[in-house]
């Protein structure tokens, strides 16, 4: 069945009217049922299988590659044991499955307000642009405004980028329907470059349903970034990279990494190797596709080798490739830990990988039928549009990091720190002392900037609920300031950790 497949292949690209340099854009494309089916179970097959591959790397090669002489583990029952062992790995699959859940209760239009709701009031743990975003929506601070870069500085983090392949995968051909979900999903929790991360991931989905060029694939995605941007400069040096030296990504990465491996918004990665920003680690998923050259072993190879986010880009990359070739077309070697795990539900859901090929197949009709397209029988036919490019965005405007301070403070009561720009983020969290006290605890703080009351911060010690950082701002007057945090209800059986400050300026 697999040489079948195989030799199908450029015979199917053709039904479809795609070449290896031309989409059929504006045209009528039919699918049937079985090979819809078989792109979107090695989607999710090939994003598990990716995610479960890189998972043991993550952020552990920060700012470097992982060397082709340090072997990545691979066996039958090793999805399996994450299921088991490690469930939290599959972040960037159940994440979806939230959006898909609201997507399915409330059909496709469903709100922005909707998703977000569903997805902060999740029992799972979250990170970064996820986490802020969810305390914001806690507090009032619904999108687009819990996703912008003034209210989150992890704006221009992974987060959406890692939670938007089901959008193209519900979306074949409909590059620009794609684009209009992750508008209502992805500011969600990011922004500018942020944002654009999900929407490259989810116009590579979309494209790969009808086009089986890889080249083409990720330089007509990218048509919908706006090309004013750095995440556009980004990927358009990837693919340029790319045509000059097809035979070493290796190079490539080099020059990504001079160009771009420098975080300005994540406080966590300004000054350091870490780096979670989605333009880099949108550039490693397209290294993996472009020099894996259809290969699927070698598109998840060298996107994990990579480094930094090293499970969800090979995740994305094998995803991508998973649609355009099939689940048939997926190597023999990779299978079996997919099968043995396919009707185990992910965490904190109620949806296996084998019921998520039925929802996304049955939302993939729903979106059909709302853009008037045609659902006769087991045949699927759609207009495949030209990518529109979406509206430009950018974070931390004008603003540039100057300082990261190791403060290592414990507030107990009062902390006063100076420091001299137009912003600062204070990271730190609420540490209970001992066995006493309980998770429903909240510090409240007063904070106050050059002796004027400023803000009032709730600090949840439960870490679902909690404040990624203390405090943050970029809008002062670019000079010295004093920032004074009080706590006004403080509890014996806790302390407030004050780790680090990163301070901007808007003078260079």
């Amino acid at each position: 069945m697999k040489r079948i497949f195989t030799l199908l292949l450029p015979l199917l690209a053709l039904a479809a009217g795609c070449t290896s340099n031309s989409i059929p854009y504006g045209r009528s494309v039919t699918l049937d049922r079985e090979t819809l089916q078989d792109k979107i179970k090695g989607g999710w097959a090939g994003q598990t299988i990716g995610c479960t591959f890189g998972g043991p790397t993550e952020f552990k090669h920060k700012g470097g590659i992982i060397h082709d002489e340090e072997p990545i583990v691979w066996y039958d029952d090793y999805a399996l044991d994450t299921f088991n062992e490690d469930p939290g790995l599959y972040d960037d699959v159940y994440m979806d499955l939230t959006f898909m859940e609201t997507m399915a209760r409330e059909g496709i239009d469903a709100s922005a307000e909707s998703y977000a709701l569903a997805f902060a009031h999740a029992d799972y743990k979250l990170w970064h642009a996820n986490q802020a975003a969810r305390y914001n929506i806690l507090h009032g601070v619904m999108p687009p405004e819990s996703g912008h870069w003034k209210n989150n500085p992890h704006a221009d983090d992974i987060d959406f980028q890692i939670e938007a392949d089901f959008i193209g995968m519900i979306a074949p051909g409909m590059v620009n329907s794609a684009s209009a979900i992750a508008d209502r999903i992805g500011h969600i929790m990011n922004y500018g470059d942020g944002f654009y991360g999900g929407v490259f991931i989810g116009a590579m989905y979309s494209l790969a349903f009808v086009c089986d060029d890889i080249p083409t694939v990720v330089a007509e995605a990218l048509r919908t970034i706006p090309a004013r941007s750095k995440f556009h400069r980004c990927i358009a040096d990837v693919i340029a990279l790319h045509r000059s030296r097809p035979d070493d990504w290796k190079y490539c990465w080099f020059e990504i990494n001079k160009r771009y491996a420098f975080e300005k918004g994540c406080p966590e990665g300004v000054f350091n190797g870490f780096n979670i920003d989605a333009t880099l680690n949108s550039a490693y998923v397209a290294i993996g596709l472009l020099y894996g050259e259809g290969d699927f072993f070698r598109t998840m190879d060298i996107s994990t080798r990579c480094g930094q986010d090293s499970d969800c880009n090979p995740a994305s990359a094998a995803g991508i490739l998973g649609v355009m070739r099939g689940y048939e077309a997926i190597p023999e070697r990779w299978k079996p830990a997919i099968e043995r795990c396919e009707h185990i539900d992910f965490p904190y859901t109620s949806i296996s990988l084998a019921k998520v090929y039925d929802l996304n197949l049955r939302l993939l009709t729903d979106l059909l039928e709302t853009q008037g397209s045609k659902v006769e029988g087991d045949r699927y036919t759609f207009t495949v549009q030209e990518p529109q490019t979406v509206p430009f965005e950018e974070s931390f405007a004008g603003i540039e990091p100057c300082e990261r301070r190791v403060l290592k403070r414990v507030v107990t009561d009062r902390m006063t720190v100076g420091f001299d720009g137009c912003g600062a983020v204070l990271m730190g969290a609420v540490r209970r002392l001992g066995l006493d006290g309980d998770d429903s605890y909240t510090a409240l703080l007063e904070v106050s900037i050059d002796g004027q009351p400023f803000e009032r911060v709730e600090m949840p010690y439960d870490y679902i609920k909690r404040k990624y950082d203390i405090f943050h701002t970029y809008d002062l007057a670019d000079g010295h300031h004093e920032l004074t945090l009080r706590w006004t209800n403080r509890d014996k059986n806790y302390v407030i950790d004050a780790k680090e400050m990163v301070v901007y300026t808007n003078q260079r």
